[in-house]
């Protein structure tokens, strides 16, 4: 069975990490990088052994041996380097957020169905083995009926007006890098709440700090936070009728779980992932492409624009506004 052939949009640390797992999956090979700066493109290639790096992305997107391109570019990219890639016939795994708006992912979604080539937002986090297993949990009715769902994520990050996270023009942000695992946890297991209620503290780059976000149900709430302004440990509870599960730190990229039953002892689970954890996403990436479908049923893509238009009711209320972006 051939390889699935890779392009790697962009040389970042994602995208070390990125490559490190293909570089390490029996199923893929590396054929083209691409960057900006050539020099960048040049020594990423030298260090995975990339035959092909190219300077400027619309390159790579014409490379007709590359099958699918892995977009590790800024929130603020993503929309402009989907458009690219899928104008030009390629497959795309686009990191997350997907884009800065749900504007922009609803367009990206539509070409990409409109061409039939598979789209996926890199939520990495929904492919770990203990990932899995809480699906499954869930499924046996472990836990009962899911009452709260906790989860955070919160570390310092010395300020810069440059870094990303920091700075508006890439769209950044607590919410957008970190609050979408909560997010995205949340909505895995509840779906999409019925109200929202936030706040936000608001730094001097006009960025989202500090978030608090309490998603609202009929029967059941999560509790969520981010920030990269605070030291916090990065976990999550899901909170049952008849037990809870813990995500042991951290819970975006977890290999330990306790559950704990009503009247039993709690028991603590080892669920290692292999390498990096970026292969578990792979796999699914590479399965469904051997399948011929265009989209993953474990984070498909109407989730994806459905928690971006969550994530701009949320800056709306904050009065975050992205450059080019219209107020709401």
């Amino acid at each position: 069975m051939r390889l699935v052939r890779w392009g790697i949009l962009a040389t970042g640390n994602i995208a070390q990490d990125m490559a490190q797992a293909l570089y390490d999956s029996a199923d893929a090979e590396i054929v083209a990088v691409a960057s900006r700066n050539l020099a960048k493109a040049e020594a990423f290639g030298e260090t995975w052994n990339i035959p092909r790096r190219y300077e400027g992305y619309a390159a790579l997107a014409q490379d007709p041996d590359v099958d699918i391109v892995y977009i590790a570019t800024p929130h603020s990219h993503h929309h402009e380097n989907m458009q690219l890639c899928l104008s030009a016939g390629k497959h795309v795994l686009c990191e997350k957020a997907f884009t800065s708006n749900a504007r922009q992912a609803a367009e990206c979604i539509a070409l990409a169905r409109q061409k039939g080539f598979f789209l996926m937002e890199a939520m990495w986090m929904r492919f770990f083995p203990a990932m899995q297993t809480i699906r499954e949990w869930l499924q046996e009715d472990l836990i009962g009926d899911v009452r709260l769902i906790q989860a955070d994520f919160c570390f310092d990050l010395p300020f810069d007006p440059e870094h990303r996270l920091y700075n508006p023009a890439l769209s950044g942000g607590a919410l957008l890098d970190l609050g979408i695992y909560p997010l995205s946890l949340t909505t895995m297991i509840l779906g999409f709440p019925q109200q929202l209620r936030s706040h936000a503290q608001i730094g001097q780059t006009g960025v989202d700090e500090l978030d608090s976000i309490i998603c609202a149900y009929q029967n059941a709430q999560a509790s969520l936070s981010c920030s990269m302004r605070i030291n916090k440990p990065r976990e999550a509870f899901i909170l049952g009728t008849k037990g809870y599960i813990k995500i042991h730190d951290i819970f975006f990229s977890p290999e330990q779980l306790t559950l704990q039953m009503n009247g039993q002892a709690p028991q603590l689970k080892h669920y290692p992932f292999a390498g990096n954890g970026y292969i578990h996403e792979l796999e699914e990436v590479h399965a469904c492409l051997r399948a011929g479908k265009t989209e993953s049923e474990i984070m498909p893509l109407d989730e994806t624009l459905k928690l971006m238009e969550l994530m701009d009711g949320l800056r709306a209320e904050w009065g975050v506004v992205f450059p080019g972006e219209i107020p709401k």
